[in-house]
């Protein structure tokens, strides 16, 4: 393997190949910060050009691989500074992110994000060299009941969300499970939730969601506390601009956690980083969350789930070389990029394909150095954002948002929808719900339906095919612990302790 790593390291230093590894890198930053566009619509834009250039595979190949890990890293931009998340994966850094700015804290904060992702993304890549063999065949093992299992054992993980207020958290999800189910019904046929308005048919797409639930509901926010306190010029405190190692000792454990956590996830087919990220946060709240301090700007809050999206997208590589399974919807348009090139991905790709297989590997281990290099030094830059009067903010965030909507779709209804969400959005916020519960809906509701769907059409109808596999029993019962074990130890720890006497 370390031969084979050697060889690939051959490919990945020439002058062309680190050219367009830093190509990539940057452009993937810049794709994955502006909402709405993100991995899968920069690699769609670039991939044509790349395969009309004439580039040999293992050239486009590194070209689109850095666009994708560029983008993990670039998606945190907006969710720190903005509070809108530049892709699914960075739904989870908004929570403790964006407080940290608020605090004035913006440059430690993207500086921990970035040191965070590139520990994360080095966990992954080291081990997609060691294990991928070994992981394609576990990976393979996951029917559509074992991932229906994965499914409740995410949403069992978001009861550590709860805090305070567990039924809002609660009434959150469902409305991002019944969201998830607008449109035509794949099973039957039947007009679920669509009013007879054929734009709904096809459900409603996630970028119209998110950028609708926080673009527009944060530029109403904004409005609001403009006109209530007439500070149009106000402008946000920076502070210290560089994170120090204290802060990121501090989260040592967190990153390496949620490192293996986002891995694991990533090399399952068809999860993606919103679930591991997802994942990640809830493990992490509930380890260390000991003074509720998650969702208010810790800085383990903000590390865990960028750790966790940037190893899941490296881990997404596995099941796609190995197997020739797309791990997430970006690694499925790479897939098309390779079949452009009549490569085709599976178990003989490493022996067939050996200049192009360790020539990604190893423009992953460079591109992950050059994104650290990028960032950290421009966290200081990017954190004058909070600086731009609200005059020009509010204006700007909402350009982006009608831009990142309107170039995915070319209709008005999509706007027209985008900002009917962005009203809900608003009166949630207004009424003290958190945003992140119904966009996990969202995600999760769609893919459980799918693969419950799935599994009872195998089985004829019969439940008992959800637990029949030793997979499926370990993640029900992981699910179960998960909730029952805080509500026990909570109830063990009133009844065992004496109370605290009043001072």
């Amino acid at each position: 393997m370390f031969d084979f790593l050697i060889q690939g390291f051959g490919v990945a230093l020439t002058p062309l190949n680190l050219g367009l590894a830093f190509l990539g890198a940057l452009l993937g930053t810049l794709f994955g910060a502006l909402p709405g566009i993100g991995p899968i619509n920069g690699i769609a834009i670039l991939m044509p050009l790349a395969y009309t250039l004439g580039l040999p595979a293992e050239s486009a190949l590194i070209l689109l691989a850095g666009i994708y890990t560029g983008s993990e890293y670039g998606g945190r931009m907006s969710s720190i500074l903005l509070n809108v998340p530049g892709d699914a994966g960075a739904v989870m850094t908004t929570l403790d992110g964006h407080p940290l700015a608020k605090k004035g804290l913006a440059g430690p904060a993207l500086g921990l994000s970035a040191v965070s992702s590139f520990i994360g993304a080095s966990v992954a890549i080291l081990g997609l060299t060691l294990f991928a063999p070994l992981l394609a065949i576990v990976a393979v093992k996951f029917g559509p009941a074992e991932f229906f299992a994965l499914m409740i054992f995410a949403f069992a993980s978001m009861s550590a969300m709860m805090g305070k207020d567990p039924l809002k958290t609660l009434i959150g999800a469902v409305l991002g499970v019944l969201i998830s189910t607008v449109g035509v019904d794949s099973g039957t046929g039947v007009l679920r939730f669509t009013f007879d308005m054929p734009e709904l048919y096809d459900g409603i797409d996630f970028v119209v969601m998110i950028i609708g639930l926080f673009a527009v509901s944060e530029i109403l926010l904004m409005l609001e506390h403009a006109f209530r306190h007439d500070q149009d010029g106000e402008m946000a405190p920076i502070g210290r601009v560089m994170v120090k190692m204290s802060e990121v000792l501090y989260c040592k454990w967190a990153i390496l956690r949620s490192s293996v956590i986002g891995f694991v996830i990533g090399v399952l087919p068809g999860t993606g980083a919103s679930v591991a990220s997802a994942v990640a946060y809830t493990t992490e709240k509930r380890i260390s969350d000991h003074d509720n301090s998650f969702g208010t700007g810790n800085m383990r809050g903000l590390a865990a789930p960028e750790a966790a999206n940037n190893a899941s997208a490296a881990g997404s590589f596995v099941p796609m070389l190995t197997l020739g399974i797309p791990g997430s919807g970006t690694t499925a348009i790479l897939l098309g990029a390779l079949m452009l090139y009549n490569i085709n991905p599976g178990p003989m790709m490493f022996r067939e394909q050996p200049m192009v297989v360790g020539g990604l590997i190893a423009s992953l281990y460079i591109g992950n150095v050059m994104l650290l290099l990028l960032n950290l030094p421009l966290a200081g830059v990017f954190a004058r954002v909070l600086q731009v009067p609200r005059w020009l903010l509010v204006p700007s965030v909402a350009i982006l948002a009608f831009v990142g909507v309107y170039q995915l779709h070319s209709d008005l209804m999509a706007i027209y929808l985008m900002l009917a969400i962005g009203v809900f959005g608003y009166l949630l916020r207004k009424f003290g719900f958190s945003l992140a519960p119904v966009v996990l809906g969202f995600v999760l509701g769609g893919l459980m339906e799918e693969n419950l769907r799935r599994a009872l059409s195998i089985s004829g109808g019969d439940v008992g095919i959800l637990f029949q596999s030793n997979l499926s029993i370990g993640l029900w019962i992981a699910a179960a612990l998960v909730v029952l074990v805080p509500m026990f130890a909570g109830k063990l720890k009133a009844k065992f302790l004496p109370a605290a006497k009043p001072s």
